[in-house]
Order: structure tokens, then sequence, then C-alpha cells
């Protein structure tokens, strides 16, 4: 069953974008105030009852607790989006893969 879009429900998808897009470029702000080296991507692309990610990818050579600290800092973050706006964006971070290149 698809979606039927009309006035009423189009407007709320449009305000439901608009305020996720807000708080995926809000978290990836604050990731590169946190770590100006990362490489930050973002999603609105939903999976299950999620409504976005962000994937952190910090520089090589980064010690592990401070990848750790600005990976807890910005999952605290999304937290407070959470109960701020009931949008659920994971966040996490990674190594590089191999041909990071491909990434900015």
């Amino acid at each position: 069953m698809g979606l039927h879009l009309n006035r009423d429900n189009y407007q709320t998808y449009r305000a439901y974008r608009a305020l996720l897009d807000d708080k995926l470029t809000e978290l990836a702000l604050y990731t590169k105030e946190l770590c100006p080296e990362a490489v930050v991507e973002v999603s609105a692309i939903s999976y299950e009852d999620e409504d976005g990610h962000v994937d952190i990818f910090p520089p090589p050579g980064l010690p592990e607790d401070e990848e750790e600290r600005i990976e807890l800092a910005v999952a605290a973050r999304a937290g407070e989006i959470f109960e701020e706006t009931g949008l659920f964006i994971l966040c996490a971070a990674f190594d590089r893969p191999e041909h990071s290149s491909e990434h900015r």
C-alpha cells in the first residue's frame, strides 16, 4: 500500500524532512567542532525506527580515548535531539576504509 500524498500529509512530511535535515546538519557541524579532521557523513535514509544516521570517520592516528570521547559527545547530543523532537538519529565512529579517497 503506497503513500497517497495530499495537502495535509505532504505539509507534515515537508516539516518532518526540514527538521530532520536541520538536526543532521547540526550533528555534523558539532562533530566537526569536536574534531575538524574527521570525515562526517549523514544520511536521512530510514531503517526500521531510525530517522537518520551520522557516520564519523576520525583521522588515522587519533587516540582511541579521544575517538570515544567524540563519539559519546555526538551520541549525547543526538539523545538531546531525540528528547526535544522525537527524531532517532544513530551516531557511530568507524575506521576509514582503505579507499578513503572516496570520503571527504
